[in-house]
């Protein structure tokens, strides 16, 4: 149902059940899915690929020009997943030439000011909490929950399954299942609740603390905490998961902390 106070360029593919409120504009080559919901005052620039039943509320920008300079106008997108639910006032930009696209997964809930920028990759069920900020090209696991004010660095990757505490600056990569926090930022300890909130059971979550516990408060460096976590832990696919996500960071991981037990 548009509005009529609403612009809608003919060029947009709106399917059924879409509900646009007054004072929206959408762009040219847009997709929007069945049943969502685009707020008052919103814009849906070029580009944008809105999956179904997803809430879009005033003030946010999706899809708008990358803020990078090297930047030439080449055809690009942003990507938002089923369910998934923007609040007042987020920008998330559209990809360069360096991924063509900006992705946020399924079922995710973006708070009020939050900013995604140009190719990042946002899986599913992350939660960023109010004016969560990523810069360009990063990368972020399932089931992420950022704080607020947490702000990631370019090309920086968080793993799946892991809180990362407010205002927060994130500078190296976050392995998964963790709890992230101070400044710098260091390990705080397995991310425990929420694991448990999704299903992790006692002695998975025992196994994940051995990881790190080994990795960092055994006073190792990386190279043998992980030589060690595959000698003598049994191969499992969080073992394997958290193993590959160090050995494969090009930025490398936040450090441990001597303060936790």
């Amino acid at each position: 149902m548009n509005q009529p106070l609403a612009y809608v360029h003919p060029g947009a593919k709106i399917a059924r059940n879409v509900v646009i409120e007054p004072f929206a504009t959408i762009h040219n080559n847009v997709e929007i899915g069945e049943g969502t919901w685009i707020g008052s005052n919103v814009t849906i620039m070029e580009g944008a690929r809105i999956g179904k039943n997803c809430k879009i509320f005033p003030g946010a920008v999706i899809s708008g020009e990358p803020q990078d300079l090297k930047f030439e106008g080449e055809i690009t997108t942003v990507e938002i997943g089923d369910n998934t639910t923007i609040r007042e006032c987020v920008t998330i930009n559209r990809g360069t030439k360096d991924r063509y696209k900006t992705v946020i997964g399924k079922n995710c809930l973006i708070q009020a000011y939050s900013h995604i920028a140009h190719d990042c990759i946002v899986g599913d069920n992350c939660i960023f909490s109010n004016a969560s900020t990523l810069a360009g090209h990063v990368t972020i696991g399932d089931y992420v929950v950022l704080a607020g004010l947490v702000a990631v660095h370019q090309f920086c990757k968080i793993g799946s399954h892991t809180f990362v505490t407010g205002g927060t600056l994130v500078r190296k990569d976050v392995p998964p299942y963790i709890k992230a926090a101070r400044e710098p930022i260091s390990y705080a300890g397995i991310n425990s609740v929420g694991l448990r909130r999704r299903g992790f059971d006692t002695e998975k979550i025992r196994e994940i603390q051995l990881i790190y516990r080994i990795l960092y408060q055994k006073k190792y460096n990386t190279t043998q905490a992980l030589n060690i976590i595959e000698a003598e832990m049994e191969a499992t696919p969080e073992r394997d998961e958290i193993i590959m996500f160090i050995r494969n960071s090009s930025r490398g991981i936040m450090k441990g902390y001597s303060g936790i037990d």
